[in-house]
């Protein structure tokens, strides 16, 4: 049995197909291990000061490994290796190894520098996190910030050596890193948390970056590209590098220094904020994950291959297509999720400590986080797209601009929810959150998704000015379809919610599954006679495909060949 695990291991992935089958497969697997973290965290901790503490040290070492790991990510140090490396001779299989060593060697002893020095610094930087937090809960960020500040180093190693099992198509492994690291968690939650309190938590992470890293080793020993120190740097040649990654550094920062800042004004909040927040964050990313970073990734090489073959129109045109797709996915996605909203948070996070207030907040949180998810995939998109056409600087403008609107909102609205009852009424009466405490934690998810459709519709506007042979008229009708599709659908879940009321029992878990999962299959049913009636373009595509893979698809990975 564990000779043919390691066998699947080393394996060779043959084509396109199988990689994305397979990427696609584990990144579920990864979203659905997430979803049961949270499950967990929610259960044993509940929305309280030790979870907010938990979320609030996490930022510094997430912050660290977006502004000094990605600048040897994956998309920039690939065709670097891969050129390096080249038909795979001896000569260019040492140029290789010797370049991957440099890489190694400068990124780990910045990595441990940055994080020593953040290590000395972080009782200052704790109360800048969280100005909120008392001098316990200080003490007790300040510790654990210094535990994960280990996870950063590893992760951002084990993403570098991504780029080496990549390059030889060994993607079973790349795809089994994130599961790992979420297993590593669960681990610290279920096995450590009861042993040694919220410490166990941070040694979790730990665990889960080890094991992120571990997972490929013996295929990185297998095909001989296990890294080593060097002293032959020649820093020229990784200038280039850095100079590469920048922009996309510095776009990534802004994300990750905003989530920063949104957990600071979080702390400011009553007890449970930052966990609230957090919690329905990580579910706004499932279908993120799945559907917008899907698509953008797969439009990639053929955006990049149009604008340098010049044909701006097919460029554009594509990425209107890929627009349309997401459209398709994410508008149905939002109006389930916001009517379901009560039914999703109780399943996922609803449990012990996890109260009906807290539960009641969340899902009001999901909704306001929701409504930006439409425009928060096309970003994605559109900044992929300029990306093909090498241009990073107007995405990081519009990006930065959007970062600053999101930030800026948040102090508005907090103020506008102290001190105007009208603005507090409508958010209460549209959520239906009569009795529920810290209803300001509502600014937060409410700013993020305004900033985020701003974000979008400065960049759409950027982008038909640059390419004014682009035509978005075609997306209308179908964009329409969706949304009345969609309509239709949520007033059908809407109903069939209501008229089951009755007949489950909605203080057991079980009830409250059968209820959200039937009220949600009704509605898809829908959905989707509703758009086959529309004769829509992208039903008549998903129907297709659909049929193909699974009707008459052959099988992914030969069960002989694994034997052999």
């Amino acid at each position: 049995m564990m000779k043919r695990v390691f066998l699947m291991l080393y394996n060779r992935t043959s084509g396109i197909n199988e990689a994305a089958f397979l990427l696609g497969a584990f990144t579920l697997v990864s979203q659905v291990l997430g979803l049961i973290r949270d499950r967990l965290l929610a259960t044993y901790l509940g929305a309280g000061a030790h979870l907010d503490v938990y979320y609030a040290a996490f930022k510094i070492p997430d912050f660290l490994f977006v502004s000094v790991a990605t600048l040897a990510s994956i998309t920039v140090l690939l065709p670097y290796l891969s050129a390096k490396y080249g038909n795979g001779d001896d000569h260019h299989y040492k140029n290789a190894r010797k370049f991957l060593d440099q890489v190694f060697t400068v990124l780990l002893g910045f990595l441990i520098l940055v994080s020593i020095i953040i290590f000395i610094l972080m009782p200052w930087l704790a109360k800048l996190i969280a100005p909120g937090f008392n001098s316990e809960e200080i003490h007790t960020l300040v510790t654990l910030s210094r535990l994960m500040l280990v996870q950063p180093i590893i992760i951002g190693i084990s993403n570098m050596l991504s780029s080496v099992t990549q390059m030889f198509k060994k993607f079973l492994v790349t795809a089994l890193s994130p599961v790992m690291y979420n297993i590593g968690i669960i681990i610290g939650i279920v096995v450590m948390y009861p042993l040694l309190g919220v410490t166990g938590l941070a040694i979790g992470v730990v665990i889960g970056a080890i094991l992120h890293l571990a997972i490929q080793i013996p295929t990185l020993i297998q095909i001989g590209f296990l890294p080593r120190f060097t002293t032959a740097i020649s820093f020229s040649e990784l200038a280039s590098i850095v100079k590469t990654s920048i922009p996309r550094t510095i776009g990534l920062s802004m994300s990750s220094f905003t989530a920063l800042m949104l957990t600071s004004i979080a702390s400011t909040l009553d007890t449970g904020s930052i966990s609230i927040f957090n919690l329905t964050n990580n579910m706004l990313n499932v279908p993120i994950g799945v559907v917008a970073i899907s698509y953008s990734v797969a439009s990639f090489p053929m955006l990049v291959k149009y604008f340098y073959d010049k044909e701006r129109e097919k460029f554009a045109e594509y990425i209107f297509h890929a627009t349309r797709k997401i459209i398709f996915w994410s508008v149905p996605i939002t109006v389930l999720f916001v009517i379901l909203r009560a039914q999703i948070v109780r399943v996922i996070l609803g449990s012990h400590s996890f109260t009906w207030n807290d539960t009641r907040l969340a899902a009001a949180c999901l909704a306001l986080f929701m409504i930006g998810l439409v425009a928060q995939s096309l970003v994605h998109l559109f900044v992929r797209g300029y990306y093909a056409a090498g241009n990073t600087k107007k995405p990081l403008l519009m990006n930065f601009l959007g970062e600053i609107l999101t930030i800026g909102l948040a102090f508005v609205f907090i103020a506008m929810f102290n001190y105007l009852p009208e603005f507090t009424h409508f958010f209460t009466s549209v959520l239906r959150l009569d009795g529920v405490t810290n209803i300001t934690l509502l600014a937060l998810p409410l700013a993020f998704s305004i900033g985020n459709i701003f974000n979008y519709f400065t960049l759409v506007a950027v982008f038909k000015k640059d390419f004014p042979e682009s035509n978005a008229f075609p997306i209308i009708r179908s964009t329409l379809q969706t949304i009345t599709a969609s309509l239709c659908m949520g007033v059908v879940v809407y109903g069939f919610l209501n008229l089951s009321a009755t007949y489950v029992n909605q203080d057991r878990f079980w009830g409250i599954f059968s209820q959200g999962l039937l009220s949600g299959v009704v509605g898809i049913v829908v959905f989707v006679i509703v758009m086959t009636l529309f004769k829509n373009q992208d039903m008549d595509d998903f129907l297709g495909t659909f049929k193909k893979k699974f009707w008459k698809a052959n099988v992914i990975i030969d069960q002989s060949a694994i034997d052999n």
